[in-house]
């Protein structure tokens, strides 16, 4: 092989190793932002992963809320109608945070099952269901009459 070929040769090799090492930095960054939906079910019988944020939803059980007296600690319970999750919060409970409502929690499950959250979302008016908790609910049959998600709420 002469001189110019194996210089080519190379450079050719130099740029593909550059495009894999930035390829394979820029789908390792995207992995650590997903975060997946799982329904309590889901949640229940152990499919999301431990320990990885992920984002849980369903209607918050009625008599479930219980704050602690001394701190902003919130423990509260999220159901889809078939299975129940815990879920722990600490912080500021949004204004439309209330027992019977459709919520969203992004957060870790540990090994107890329990989801432990670092953010809470509220629906924002009357009719408005998150899609995700809309379409677990309608997987498991117990919509609420006159939920629906976003996109058949702009209808």
């Amino acid at each position: 092989m002469n001189p110019v070929r194996k210089k080519r040769l190379f450079i050719i090799l130099g740029i593909l190793a550059g495009v894999g090492i930035a390829v394979g930095l820029a789908l390792s960054a995207l992995q650590q932002n997903i975060n997946l939906f799982y329904t309590p079910t889901q949640i229940a019988a152990g499919e999301a992963p431990k320990d990885t944020r992920i984002r849980a939803g369903g209607m918050v059980k009625e008599g479930s809320v219980s704050r602690s007296a001394d701190s902003l600690d919130v423990q509260f319970v999220v159901t889809d109608f078939a299975k129940d999750v815990t879920i722990r919060y600490r912080g500021i409970l949004p204004d439309l945070f209330r027992e019977g409502q459709g919520i969203v929690a992004l957060g870790r499950v540990n090994g107890e099952g329990v989801l432990v959250a670092d953010e809470v979302l509220a629906k924002h008016d009357e009719n408005y269901m998150p899609p995700e908790v809309t379409k677990a609910l309608k997987d498991s049959g117990k919509l609420p009459a006159g939920a629906m998600g976003s996109a058949e709420s702009k209808q």
